[in-house]
């Protein structure tokens, strides 16, 4: 796996090659998906025995401070002290930045009122300065989340996914789509039944049922999930 990990990591204790190896597996997951792998995906990428192995790594990597670990969560990991790294690779799930000198400002949206576009004036709670290199595939607003139905993709209540407006998406995409009257972040999943193919929107969360999208449903993409900022409660 070659990925430059820029860390500032003057007091921290030096890892094992193969704790390198994971650091940089979460990094990338991050930059590509804007989500950390599950402790299975970070098993079954490196070939472990169980994600008993990868949790016992994790905790290694979370007692040398390079990583934190949320507990009840399978996507519960945050690379700490993270920096952009000079190919122009980028981290997203982190604190709101400051100081920045190169700032765009997204619209934070709220509740989303039925019938009306997204993006509409009146459900903009505020802006946000936002530095422009966080999202490698771009962000046109940030979304406030409501519930927990995707808590085990690492997104909790509060938290401000940032999206990026799109009509298409791929499968296992974490999208915002709306059905009918109704906002929602979810898995996107395509799948074929015995009536032909439908559409599924996946909850990460086994207390929330997953959402089937009916033929006569007014179902449309609003976009497509390109990082997380933990909000701090800003």
């Amino acid at each position: 796996m070659n990925i430059n990990t820029v860390i500032d990591s003057s007091s921290l204790p030096k890892l094992t090659a193969r704790q390198e190896e994971i650091l940089g597996l979460i990094t990338l997951a991050i930059e590509e998906s804007g989500l950390p792998p599950t402790r299975a995906e970070i098993a079954n990428r490196l070939g472990f025995a169980s994600a008993n192995a990868a949790e016992e790594h994790l905790r290694a990597l979370a007692k040398k401070g390079y990583i934190e670990l949320s507990p009840g969560t399978s996507r519960g990991i945050r690379v700490t002290n993270m920096q952009p790294v000079s190919q122009g690779k980028n981290f997203r799930q982190l604190n709101l930045p400051s100081g920045s000198l190169q700032q765009l400002t997204l619209p934070l949206i709220g509740r989303v009122a039925a019938g009306s576009p997204i993006t509409a004036i009146e459900h903009i709670e505020k802006h946000i300065p936002v530095d422009p290199s966080l999202f490698s595939k771009g962000a046109d607003y940030l979304l406030r989340v409501k519930g927990m139905s995707m808590r085990d993709a690492g997104i909790l209540d509060g938290d401000y996914l940032a999206v990026k407006k799109t009509v298409d998406a791929r499968n296992g995409d974490i999208v915002v789509a709306r059905i009918d009257d109704e906002v929602t972040v979810k898995r996107f999943l395509q799948k074929k039944g015995a009536a032909g193919s439908y559409l599924e929107l996946q909850a990460e969360n086994p207390d929330f049922e997953n959402i089937i999208v009916r033929a006569d449903s007014n179902f449309a993409l609003e976009g497509q999930a390109v990082g997380l900022i933990r909000a701090n409660g800003l």
